[in-house]
Protein backbone atom coordinates (compact mmCIF):
# COMPACT_ATOMS: atom_id res chain seq x y z
CA UNK A 1 0.00 0.00 0.00
CA UNK A 2 1.65 3.47 -1.13
CA UNK A 3 2.01 5.70 1.57
CA UNK A 4 0.52 9.16 1.58
CA UNK A 5 1.11 12.30 3.02
CA UNK A 6 -2.73 13.09 3.21
CA UNK A 7 -5.95 12.12 4.49
CA UNK A 8 -9.42 12.83 3.49
CA UNK A 9 -11.63 14.63 5.14
CA UNK A 10 -15.81 15.34 4.96
CA UNK A 11 -16.51 18.66 5.36
CA UNK A 12 -20.49 20.51 5.28
CA UNK A 13 -20.48 24.08 3.23
CA UNK A 14 -21.26 26.99 5.97
CA UNK A 15 -23.55 28.27 2.11
CA UNK A 16 -25.36 25.20 0.66
CA UNK A 17 -24.63 22.60 3.93
CA UNK A 18 -23.92 20.01 1.23
CA UNK A 19 -20.85 17.75 1.65
CA UNK A 20 -17.54 17.09 -0.17
CA UNK A 21 -14.53 15.94 0.39
CA UNK A 22 -11.32 17.61 0.70
CA UNK A 23 -7.16 16.68 1.38
CA UNK A 24 -5.83 17.27 4.49
CA UNK A 25 -2.37 16.74 5.80
CA UNK A 26 -1.62 14.54 8.23
CA UNK A 27 0.34 16.33 11.12
CA UNK A 28 3.51 13.99 11.46
CA UNK A 29 4.41 14.58 7.38
CA UNK A 30 4.60 18.07 8.16
CA UNK A 31 7.10 20.09 10.54
CA UNK A 32 8.01 23.91 10.69
CA UNK A 33 11.50 24.31 10.59
CA UNK A 34 11.16 27.86 11.72
CA UNK A 35 9.17 30.80 10.99
CA UNK A 36 9.72 34.27 9.08
CA UNK A 37 9.28 37.35 10.81
CA UNK A 38 5.79 37.62 9.19
CA UNK A 39 4.76 34.64 10.93
CA UNK A 40 5.30 32.25 7.68
CA UNK A 41 5.92 29.14 8.58
CA UNK A 42 8.90 27.51 6.74
CA UNK A 43 8.76 24.08 6.49
CA UNK A 44 11.65 21.32 6.45
CA UNK A 45 12.59 21.10 2.50
CA UNK A 46 10.59 18.12 0.62
CA UNK A 47 8.16 18.41 2.67
CA UNK A 48 4.09 19.08 1.86
CA UNK A 49 3.59 22.37 2.42
CA UNK A 50 0.20 22.51 4.37
CA UNK A 51 -0.72 25.83 3.90
CA UNK A 52 -1.99 24.40 0.37
CA UNK A 53 -4.85 22.91 2.36
CA UNK A 54 -6.09 25.56 4.42
CA UNK A 55 -8.95 26.56 2.59
CA UNK A 56 -12.37 23.74 1.77
CA UNK A 57 -13.67 24.69 -1.92
CA UNK A 58 -17.58 23.40 -1.90
CA UNK A 59 -17.29 21.93 -5.35
CA UNK A 60 -21.21 22.14 -5.41
CA UNK A 61 -21.98 25.81 -5.07
CA UNK A 62 -17.81 27.12 -4.80
CA UNK A 63 -18.29 28.73 -1.39
CA UNK A 64 -14.92 28.75 0.31
CA UNK A 65 -13.94 28.82 3.21
CA UNK A 66 -11.39 28.19 6.62
CA UNK A 67 -12.07 26.81 10.24
CA UNK A 68 -11.80 30.71 11.06
CA UNK A 69 -15.23 31.48 9.17
CA UNK A 70 -17.55 31.69 11.46
CA UNK A 71 -21.44 29.97 10.56
CA UNK A 72 -23.67 32.77 10.90
CA UNK A 73 -24.69 34.34 7.94
CA UNK A 74 -26.46 37.64 8.29
CA UNK A 75 -29.31 38.15 6.23
CA UNK A 76 -29.28 38.78 2.70
CA UNK A 77 -25.66 37.59 2.60
CA UNK A 78 -26.42 33.94 0.97
CA UNK A 79 -28.41 35.06 -1.62
CA UNK A 80 -25.66 37.87 -2.51
CA UNK A 81 -23.08 34.52 -2.38
CA UNK A 82 -25.58 32.89 -4.44
CA UNK A 83 -25.54 36.02 -7.27
CA UNK A 84 -21.68 36.11 -7.20
CA UNK A 85 -20.68 32.97 -6.80
CA UNK A 86 -22.82 29.79 -7.06
CA UNK A 87 -24.69 31.03 -9.74
CA UNK A 88 -21.41 31.34 -12.13
CA UNK A 89 -19.53 28.37 -10.49
CA UNK A 90 -18.73 25.47 -13.43
CA UNK A 91 -19.01 22.72 -10.54
CA UNK A 92 -15.20 21.26 -10.07
CA UNK A 93 -13.05 20.28 -6.86
CA UNK A 94 -9.93 20.75 -5.11
CA UNK A 95 -9.99 17.80 -3.74
CA UNK A 96 -6.84 16.17 -5.07
CA UNK A 97 -3.00 17.64 -3.91
CA UNK A 98 -2.76 20.89 -5.05
CA UNK A 99 -0.16 23.22 -7.19
CA UNK A 100 0.60 26.72 -5.41
CA UNK A 101 -1.49 28.20 -8.51
CA UNK A 102 -4.57 25.81 -6.99
CA UNK A 103 -3.56 27.51 -3.46
CA UNK A 104 -3.36 30.73 -4.32
CA UNK A 105 -6.73 30.39 -6.70
CA UNK A 106 -8.45 28.58 -3.23
CA UNK A 107 -7.27 31.62 -0.78
CA UNK A 108 -8.87 34.22 -3.34
CA UNK A 109 -11.93 32.27 -3.47
CA UNK A 110 -12.37 32.52 0.12
CA UNK A 111 -11.26 36.00 0.48
CA UNK A 112 -13.86 36.74 -1.73
CA UNK A 113 -16.36 34.83 0.07
CA UNK A 114 -15.41 36.26 3.02
CA UNK A 115 -15.73 39.75 2.02
CA UNK A 116 -19.19 39.17 0.95
CA UNK A 117 -19.78 37.28 4.30
CA UNK A 118 -18.84 40.15 6.31
CA UNK A 119 -16.38 38.23 7.59
CA UNK A 120 -14.04 39.59 10.85
CA UNK A 121 -11.05 41.58 9.53
CA UNK A 122 -9.01 39.81 11.59
CA UNK A 123 -9.84 36.77 9.04
CA UNK A 124 -9.74 38.61 5.90
CA UNK A 125 -6.51 39.88 7.29
CA UNK A 126 -4.66 36.31 7.72
CA UNK A 127 -6.41 34.81 4.22
CA UNK A 128 -4.50 38.14 2.99
CA UNK A 129 -1.27 37.05 4.49
CA UNK A 130 -1.07 33.78 3.12
CA UNK A 131 -1.49 34.79 -0.58
CA UNK A 132 1.20 37.06 0.37
CA UNK A 133 3.63 33.76 1.54
CA UNK A 134 2.47 32.15 -1.58
CA UNK A 135 3.95 34.59 -4.03
CA UNK A 136 6.91 35.20 -2.53
CA UNK A 137 7.20 31.16 -2.49
CA UNK A 138 7.19 31.78 -6.18
CA UNK A 139 9.24 35.04 -5.89
CA UNK A 140 6.76 37.62 -7.40
CA UNK A 141 7.74 40.39 -5.85
CA UNK A 142 5.03 42.70 -7.23
CA UNK A 143 2.04 40.11 -5.69
CA UNK A 144 3.31 39.83 -2.53
CA UNK A 145 3.92 43.02 -1.85
CA UNK A 146 0.19 43.98 -2.72
CA UNK A 147 -1.28 41.14 -0.71
CA UNK A 148 0.90 42.24 2.14
CA UNK A 149 -0.08 45.69 1.94
CA UNK A 150 -3.72 44.61 1.62
CA UNK A 151 -2.83 42.45 4.69
CA UNK A 152 -1.49 45.30 6.89
CA UNK A 153 -4.64 47.65 6.03
CA UNK A 154 -7.19 44.77 7.34
CA UNK A 155 -5.28 44.01 9.98
CA UNK A 156 -5.05 47.85 10.88
CA UNK A 157 -8.74 47.46 10.78
CA UNK A 158 -9.44 44.33 12.83
CA UNK A 159 -6.95 46.26 15.50
CA UNK A 160 -8.81 49.88 15.60
CA UNK A 161 -12.14 47.74 16.16
CA UNK A 162 -10.43 45.05 18.09
CA UNK A 163 -12.86 42.14 15.97
CA UNK A 164 -9.59 40.04 16.99
CA UNK A 165 -11.29 39.52 20.33
CA UNK A 166 -11.71 35.60 21.47
CA UNK A 167 -9.20 34.34 18.44
CA UNK A 168 -5.53 33.14 18.77
CA UNK A 169 -4.60 36.83 17.97
CA UNK A 170 -3.40 38.81 20.92
CA UNK A 171 -3.37 42.71 21.02
CA UNK A 172 0.34 42.64 20.67
CA UNK A 173 0.87 39.98 18.28
CA UNK A 174 -1.53 42.23 16.01
CA UNK A 175 0.00 45.43 16.48
CA UNK A 176 3.45 43.37 15.76
CA UNK A 177 2.56 41.89 12.24
CA UNK A 178 1.07 45.17 11.59
CA UNK A 179 4.59 46.70 12.10
CA UNK A 180 6.04 43.92 10.41
CA UNK A 181 4.42 44.55 6.88
CA UNK A 182 4.48 48.06 7.38
CA UNK A 183 8.56 47.49 7.35
CA UNK A 184 8.50 45.46 4.14
CA UNK A 185 6.30 47.53 2.29
CA UNK A 186 8.61 50.13 3.77
CA UNK A 187 5.61 52.60 5.64
CA UNK A 188 8.35 53.03 7.99
CA UNK A 189 5.86 55.45 9.91
CA UNK A 190 3.27 52.62 10.74
CA UNK A 191 5.92 50.37 10.98
CA UNK A 192 7.79 52.55 13.88
CA UNK A 193 4.16 53.23 15.42
CA UNK A 194 3.55 50.00 16.06
CA UNK A 195 6.70 48.53 17.08
CA UNK A 196 6.81 50.95 19.40
CA UNK A 197 3.43 50.32 21.09
CA UNK A 198 4.75 46.21 21.15
CA UNK A 199 8.08 47.28 22.90
CA UNK A 200 5.84 49.20 25.29
CA UNK A 201 3.67 46.32 26.64
CA UNK A 202 6.89 45.31 28.47
CA UNK A 203 6.31 47.21 30.95
CA UNK A 204 2.88 45.53 31.81
CA UNK A 205 4.67 41.73 31.46
CA UNK A 206 4.07 41.42 27.12
CA UNK A 207 4.49 38.49 25.64
CA UNK A 208 8.31 38.51 25.78
CA UNK A 209 9.55 36.63 21.99
CA UNK A 210 7.14 38.93 20.23
CA UNK A 211 8.97 42.07 21.65
CA UNK A 212 12.21 40.55 21.16
CA UNK A 213 10.98 40.55 17.30
CA UNK A 214 10.15 43.93 17.54
CA UNK A 215 13.04 45.43 18.87
CA UNK A 216 14.89 43.07 16.39
CA UNK A 217 12.93 44.46 13.29
CA UNK A 218 12.77 48.18 14.75
CA UNK A 219 16.85 47.88 14.56
CA UNK A 220 16.80 46.22 11.45
CA UNK A 221 14.48 49.11 9.89
CA UNK A 222 16.80 51.79 11.23
CA UNK A 223 19.98 50.08 9.76
CA UNK A 224 18.19 50.35 6.46
CA UNK A 225 17.13 53.67 6.61
CA UNK A 226 20.24 55.01 7.64
CA UNK A 227 21.90 53.01 4.65
CA UNK A 228 19.66 54.75 2.40
CA UNK A 229 20.26 58.15 3.70
CA UNK A 230 24.16 57.52 3.45
CA UNK A 231 23.96 56.42 -0.03
CA UNK A 232 21.18 59.44 -1.00
CA UNK A 233 23.71 61.58 0.32
CA UNK A 234 26.74 60.01 -1.46
CA UNK A 235 24.64 60.16 -5.04
CA UNK A 236 24.02 64.25 -4.11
Amino acid sequence: MEFTPFYEKKIECLHCKKSFSTLKVRSKNFRVAKSDTDFQPIYDENQVNALYYNVFVCEHCGFSFTEDFSKYFSPGVSEEINNQISSKWNPHNFRGERTVFQAIEAYKLAFLCATLKKEKFIVTAGLLLRLAWLYRSLKDNEQEERFMKMSRDHYIESYSIEDYRSTQMSDVRVMYIIGELSRRIEDYSNATRFFSRVIETQRTGGEAKIIEMAKEQWNLMRATREHVDVKTESEA
